[in-house]
């Protein structure tokens, strides 16, 4: 495994009086079901123009924790009437390897009321990624550029590689192809280990991925994360997922990728030992708290947020208050 090179440590959480900068807005609510998902979109739609994309990971077969289709089909008809969701195909080998394959999977999967854009099917464009270490473009799929605006609506979540998956992780890995971009961020050329790019260097990749993208796209792009059913490892994994032992928390939204992303972690950090302690020492131990200090550093965003609880009028909360009095995650309860 790569060892650290960037002087950040992504196993160590910097507490929110010890952050400094500017803050954006980020909302929550507690509501988890289409109708709270419609409330935290409508937040943040004013950038959704044009053709939209809708940046969604639409899972494995029958993976048991990806965001519910019914949920998804009803915002996208009340708000989002002609978008489509956006895909890549996988760097490994498994349900959705191919485009055929893909198509297979998304039937399998529910995913049949609206377009769904294989978004690599037809091949890959590049994009610059300005200020980045480790790139100066990223391969992504060619159907990126049909499209105006997008929204990263997206299953928060732990992660095999990542530590955990938010906004950051859908679009850098999401939005890569399967066979050029991804390969960037997780392989060194020559290398016989397909995953051998890990902990700092690996978050700094797929950021760089993302800032690609985010930049591409411009004020055009929005962030909704869902905290719901999260296990410590990632939709790609499908039935051989880790159990859920985290419990539900609910939905946020913002127009700041940093920001969201981070007031996610910072919720999980609030909750009990009992509550937090997988996901935390799956985020440390794969050093995934570099993915948030190194979004800062590439200027993507504010580590300090109003956090806006939408259940109760609008006032300010913090992320201890987001996570107070959750209960256990029951299987099937959402």
């Amino acid at each position: 495994m790569n060892m650290c090179t960037c002087g950040k440590d992504g196993r160590v959480f910097l507490p929110y009086d010890q952050r400094t900068g500017n803050e954006s807005i980020v909302y929550f609510t507690r509501d988890l079901s289409a109708e709270g998902l419609m409330k935290a979109y409508e937040k943040v739609d004013g950038r959704m123009t044009g053709h939209v994309g809708v940046k969604l990971h639409t899972g494995e077969q029958h993976g048991p924790n990806i965001i519910p289709r019914g949920w998804v089909k009803a915002l996208l008809a009340k708000d989002l009437p002609e978008a489509a969701i956006i895909e890549t195909n996988t760097y490994y080998d498994g349900d959705r390897y191919t485009t055929e394959l893909h198509r297979e999977t998304l039937k399998v999967n529910g995913w049949t009321f609206c377009p769904v854009d294989i978004i690599d099917e037809e091949g890959t464009a590049m994009l610059p990624v300005t200020g980045g270490k480790w790139f100066d473009r990223m391969s992504v799929g060619s159907h990126l550029l049909n499209y105006d605006s997008m929204l990263a609506l997206t299953h928060f979540k732990g992660h095999t590689q990542g530590g955990f998956g938010g906004s950051n992780k859908n679009i850098g890995i999401g939005c890569a192809d399967g066979r050029v971009g991804k390969a960037w961020i997780h392989t060194t050329p020559g290398q016989p280990d397909q995953w051998d790019i890990a902990e700092e260097e690996f978050m700094e990749r797929m950021t760089e991925s993302t800032k690609a993208t985010i930049d591409h796209f411009g004020e055009h792009v929005t962030y909704v994360n869902v905290m719901r059913n999260m296990s410590v490892s990632c939709d790609c994994e499908g039935q051989a997922a880790e159990p859920v032992v985290t419990p539900d928390v609910g939905i946020l939204s913002s127009t700041d990728i940093l920001a969201i992303d981070q007031a996610c972690v910072d919720i999980i950090y609030a909750m009990t030992a009992e509550e937090h302690h997988d996901m935390i020492e799956r985020i440390e131990t794969r050093h995934g708290l570099r993915q948030l200090s190194y979004m800062k550093e590439l200027g993507m965003g504010n580590d300090r947020y109003v956090l806006i609880d939408l259940d109760n009028g609008g006032v300010r909360i913090t992320a201890a208050d987001a996570a107070k009095d959750l209960k256990p995650f029951v299987s099937g309860s959402c």
